[in-house]
């Protein structure tokens, strides 16, 4: 199983030139950097773990900034996002961000796709709290637009480009539906979102992978239905916190990588922690 790992990485943290290095040097899988562009200080999105929102998430780095330069001092490492707020981007800027970082890293980079939970910055970015998920999946087709070989006009509920030369491409192939990086989506098991992954990525980033055994089955059903090839499903948790019986529980199930959490702490906190992870590697 491979092993990568996620931080909130703020400008109190470890930097992301030394984590990614001390990653790739004790053979860490990737490197998944979650995004907020801000946090409203008056909001009532209560936040979804309970209690007060941690001091980190208004300090988050830009991750594709964070991921770039990690990409520049790395050659093996995995580089992707847990999450990108797509509804939050404007899909053409994004569409181009993301394949330069794709093309520079050689492919290495895995788009994680969310919807968010924070109304209140959403709202900021001019989204609409309860489209938001379509218009995730209207931007993921424009972007795939621009992302094809050919030049190819896209025209959506929320937004159009016409065929374009776009440049860079994304190094993987097409395969099946999906065009582009890496993508996994993360969010709750359900109907809705199990349709999305199945239409447009590679599979699943369910946060802390609790439930696995009842959903899994699930989302196989729906990914077959859809005409996807069964061994591409890719599910890949997020966030776990570590035992050596939980881990052992993924393989059963198929699971080919897990990404553990790492602290939002400076480095010599973080280093710790990742030499205690060492031993599942």
């Amino acid at each position: 199983m491979r092993i990568a790992v996620t931080i909130f990485l703020t400008d109190e943290t470890i930097a992301p030139v030394r984590l990614a290095r001390e990653l790739e040097a004790r053979g860490f899988a990737g490197l998944y950097l979650p995004e907020h562009t801000h946090i409203p200080v008056e909001r009532t999105t209560p936040y979804p773990a309970g209690g007060d929102l941690p001091r980190e998430y208004g300090r988050t780095l830009d991750p594709f900034v964070g991921l770039g330069q990690a990409a520049a001092v790395t050659e093996r490492l995995g580089l992707g996002t847990g999450i990108t707020l797509v509804a939050q981007h404007d899909p053409i800027d994004l569409a181009k961000q993301i394949a330069t970082l794709d093309h520079l890293s050689g492919g290495r980079f895995t788009l994680g796709v969310g919807f968010g939970w924070n109304v209140e910055e959403a709202a900021d970015h001019g989204v609409a709290w309860r489209t938001r998920r379509e218009l995730t999946r209207d931007r993921m087709g424009l972007m795939r637009a621009l992302w094809t070989e050919e030049p190819t006009a896209y025209e959506g509920e929320f937004g159009s480009v016409r065929a374009s030369s776009a440049y860079p491409k994304p190094v993987q192939k097409p395969r099946g539906p999906v065009v582009g990086p890496r993508t996994l989506v993360g969010g709750a098991a359900g109907p809705k979102l199990f349709a999305h992954i199945a239409e447009y990525a590679d599979g699943w980033m369910p946060i802390g992978g609790r439930g696995l055994t009842e959903s899994l089955p699930v989302l196989r059903g729906v990914w077959a239905d859809a005409g996807r090839d069964p061994a591409a499903l890719q599910v890949v948790p997020y966030a776990v916190l570590p035992e050596a019986g939980k881990l052992a529980h993924y393989a059963e199930l198929g699971v080919e990588e897990v990404v553990l959490q790492l602290p939002p702490a400076g480095e010599a906190e973080v280093l710790g922690v990742l030499d205690g992870y060492a031993r599942y590697l």
